[in-house]
């Protein structure tokens, strides 16, 4: 078998050296496979619909990589391609990715045989079989990938009464962004509890390709249960509009079958339902809520009270930036929004394919969310407020991670819930109540995710920003203060922002402040890097509003885990939203006010 394997990697690679010969000038070559499906396709471009005739080489960076018939090899955007390719790609993917992991099933995929001994299907892929149609499984010899668009067939979001406004949107978890699953998990030998680590990410992946994060949010003390986050089956939304579960899917042993997974966590271990007094492998459960059964094999069981899964990882995993690492992103359309007072999720359904509805109570008024799915990515937005009035947006993948416009809650919402919730520890008492945000009366401080506080003396008790922080006055950049960051905080970024009718524009963007420091001073400018405003200036650009009336203005800051990889003359408040992603622990913006005289 190894001569075998040996003799088709040599042809590949001199097929391939051939190849590149015979176009030198581009390096395309230098990384594709030969792709299993060896038929002409025709890909027809979404914009200009424009067609080009090749086969499949690679998949990568979000790009499909064609060979034409002359032999060149063009990458292509995988979201300029129209539906039909890109559903072609996703049914393809999971072979993609064991093709892309493993020789040996490369040399038997070519050839359209079955996969060696060893790479018969292992036995944690049956957990899956239940939900095939929504979680595609492939394997190599060492992980279980799992494909899914993280969207669960059943009913979403209702009972929440904690809401951050984000709202089911399918995710991208195939190819190289699926989940994996170690095939033989190995005892750590210092294993890590998630009651301290692992506050971001997920720790376990449920059977039905649903994601399940940790019960504890990733300010490291709130009971997300307990503190009304999650609907009737245990998830909500994410700030990228991606659905989870933070507690195990007990629903799911209703298909499974009693005694079988509901889930696998990411050490490779599985995760059963509730215990009963009676069942074969009773027994007390350890620190990380598992134990061994009657043939030593290492499984987690769901409890009802904290920390209700895998209370951390009883095998080896690698923690980077306070989750396990790797695992698929989440890819947001639109930037998060604040949670809404008050609201209480009493609906969501799917009007018809690819459109939604959420219905939402605020103190007896309803208000809705619709959204409808476009092909090209694209998102299309219609909130109607409790108080009757409707807003549209829309957004596109092209601006994702808020480089685009970000729209406020729907008009007429009630305020942003902010602080007046008291946190929970990890068993779900209720913590002394912690000082008020020290904002002034009419600025507010809106805590997204994490807790921290975020301060100005530079707004006066009625909310409005100093006249020495406009153009009207000294064009000083106003104070800021910050503190009880979140755990991990190593960095410190600031951005000053203004919704216009049909814009955002960015007045000040300031990152890589050490987290030692606490506040910028009024009129402050050695601290931290200057990025760029909207004028492409390295430099505060004070409020010099023309339109009638008082406007409203933001000040976020964001809590990081490292330094923002940007040079400063490309730092625009887009390349900085876009640079935090992955690595912002938690952010508060600031509201306050600002009237031209």
């Amino acid at each position: 078998m190894q001569n075998r394997i040996f003799l088709f990697w040599f042809v590949l690679v001199f097929c391939a050296t051939m190849t590149s010969l015979a176009h030198d000038g581009t390096d395309d070559h230098a990384h594709v496979r030969t792709s299993p499906h060896d038929n002409i396709h025709t890909w027809t471009m979404l914009d200009s619909e424009t067609t080009i005739a090749g086969t499949f080489v690679d998949l990568r960076d979000g790009k499909v990589f064609i060979r034409r018939e002359d032999g060149w090899v063009r990458p292509v955007e995988i979201h300029r391609l129209i539906k039909a390719d890109r559903l072609w790609i996703e049914s393809r993917q999971c072979e993609i990715v064991a093709m892309n992991t493993s020789p040996e099933y490369v040399f038997t995929a070519q050839r359209g045989q079955s996969a060696p001994g060893k790479h018969d299907a292992p036995a944690i892929a049956d957990s899956f079989k239940p939900f095939e149609k929504a979680a595609k499984v492939c394997w190599d010899e060492d992980y279980l990938y799992v494909e899914s668009n993280g969207m669960p067939d059943h009913k979403m979001m209702v009972g929440i009464t904690a809401w951050q406004q984000q709202v089911p949107l399918p995710q991208n978890y195939t190819g190289e962004n699926a989940w994996r699953i170690p095939l033989h998990p190995v005892p750590a030998k210092n294993p890590m509890s998630a009651k301290d680590n692992f506050f971001r990410g997920a720790i376990a992946l449920a059977v039905n390709g649903i994601p399940i994060f940790n019960p504890i949010k990733n300010d490291g003390r709130t009971d997300t249960l307990l503190a009304g986050e999650l609907d009737e089956f245990g998830g909500h939304c994410g700030r990228a509009d991606d659905y989870h579960y933070h507690i195990p899917p007990a629903h799911l042993e209703k298909i499974v079958g009693k005694g079988k997974p509901l889930a696998w966590a990411l050490d490779g271990y599985p995760i059963y339902g509730f215990q009963e007094k009676g069942d074969d492998d009773y027994s007390p459960l350890d620190k990380w809520n598992g134990h061994k059964d009657k043939e030593g094999s290492y499984h987690y069981h769901s409890t009802k009270t904290y920390p209700y899964l895998n209370g951390g990882f009883y095998g080896e995993v690698v923690e980077r930036d306070g989750q396990v690492d790797p695992q698929p992103r989440a890819e947001p359309v639109r930037p998060p929004l604040p949670p809404m007072r008050d609201a209480k999720i009493t609906d969501f359904i799917e009007t018809k394919p690819g459109s939604y509805r959420l219905t939402y109570d605020v103190r007896g008024k309803k208000g809705t969310v619709s959204y409808t799915l476009a092909s090209n990515g694209s998102v299309a937005f219609e909130f109607v407020s409790p108080d009757g009035s409707t807003t549209a947006e829309e957004f596109s993948p092209n601006r994702r991670g808020g480089g685009g416009r970000r729209p406020g809650p729907p008009n007429g919402s009630p305020p942003p819930r902010g602080d007046d919730r008291p946190p929970r520890d990890g068993k779900g008492k209720k913590k002394s109540e912690e000082p008020k945000s020290a904002s002034r009366s009419d600025s507010r401080s809106t805590k997204n995710e994490n807790q921290f506080d975020v301060t100005s003396s530079s707004i006066d008790s009625k909310g409005m920003l100093s006249v020495a922080c406009t153009c009207d006055g000294d064009r000083q950049s106003p104070a800021v203060a910050w503190k009880d960051l979140p755990k991990g905080t190593k960095f410190v970024a600031v951005s000053l922002w203004h919704t216009a009718p049909d814009q955002e524009k960015s007045y000040w963007v300031v990152y890589n402040i050490p987290a030692d420091v606490s506040e910028l001073k009024q009129n402050s400018g050695n601290i931290g890097t200057l990025g760029q405003n909207d004028r492409r200036r390295a430099e505060y650009d004070p409020m010099c509003s023309k339109g009638p009336g008082v406007k409203t203005y933001h000040i976020t800051v964001f809590a990081l885990s490292q330094d923002v990889k940007l040079l400063a003359s490309k730092a625009s408040r887009a390349d900085l939203l876009e640079a935090v992603k992955g690595i912002t622990l938690g952010e508060t913006t600031l509201d306050f006010k600002y009237e031209r005289k």
